[in-house]
């Protein structure tokens, strides 16, 4: 290259280019900062979408248990609370075909909670594997655990990049967990 630069016949263009000053000069800068600013923009939409998505779904999964806690819920099932946690909210495409909930009590003499992850959908799978879902009697420490798949809106870049593929879509996992006690009957 230093060699390329020494003969003044290939070098005199682009030292020309270097020299001028009529504002073409700010186009390389733009041309380099472009890409990095763009990823910036869409690393941090990402995750605040993300983030925003958490605490709706943390919102909805308290609104339903405390309506289930109340009784307001008669005979809930898996899919009735599901569709009551979707119902809450709004900025979860596909909620009903993504969200997997978990529901079993808690022993108040022993306090075993489980050790596990939360299970979440397969969207590869047809069948999912059985959860435990006993909404519980009266004066009953409940355990609920909610996790839904989201799609990255922009799979390359921020937390977009480090998500793991499932059935060839890039999803992540947005997992709520919370706690009520059944009021007597």
């Amino acid at each position: 290259m230093k060699r390329l630069l020494s003969c003044p016949r290939l070098s005199a263009p682009f030292r020309r280019f270097v020299r001028r000053e009529e504002g073409g000069g700010g186009v390389l800068e733009f041309v380099v900062m472009l890409p990095m600013i763009m990823f910036i923009f869409m690393a941090s939409a990402e995750a605040g979408i993300y983030t925003a998505r958490q605490i709706l779904l943390d919102r909805a999964v308290d609104l339903t248990m405390r309506d289930l806690g109340l009784g307001n819920i008669p005979n809930p099932t898996h899919d009735r609370i599901k569709a009551e946690i979707c119902d809450n909210v709004p900025a979860l495409p596909d909620c009903d075909a993504n969200i997997r909930v978990e529901l079993q009590p808690v022993s108040t003499t022993t306090w075993n909670l489980p050790t596990n992850a939360a299970t979440c959908i397969d969207r590869a799978a047809t069948v999912q594997p059985a959860l435990s879902f006993n909404p519980g009697i009266g004066n009953e420490l409940m355990l609920v655990r909610v996790c839904v798949i989201q799609d990255a809106m922009f799979p390359g870049a921020g937390i977009g990049r480090g998500l793991e593929e499932a059935d060839g879509q890039v999803g992540y996992r947005i997992i709520s967990v919370s706690a009520f006690v059944n009021q007597p009957t």
